[in-house]
């Protein structure tokens, strides 16, 4: 029997939006610990940022 092995580079959906959201989260706040919550929450806080940067979630802050 031969042996599958699957190697993961890293390239994937989940791995672009929680580096997106670390370097959005550093961006705005520059802080590392802020920046590391984001990137677990990755996707989750991306699209938080779009709709409160883009006006969707405004009304509700102001």
């Amino acid at each position: 029997m031969s042996k599958k092995v699957k190697i993961d580079t890293g390239i994937g959906l989940y791995s672009f939006g929680c580096i997106l959201a670390i370097v959005i989260s550093y961006d705005i706040r520059h802080s590392v610990l802020w920046a590391i919550l984001h990137g677990v929450l990755s996707w989750v806080y991306v699209l938080y940022h779009v709709l409160v940067t883009h006006g969707l979630l405004k009304m509700y802050y102001n």
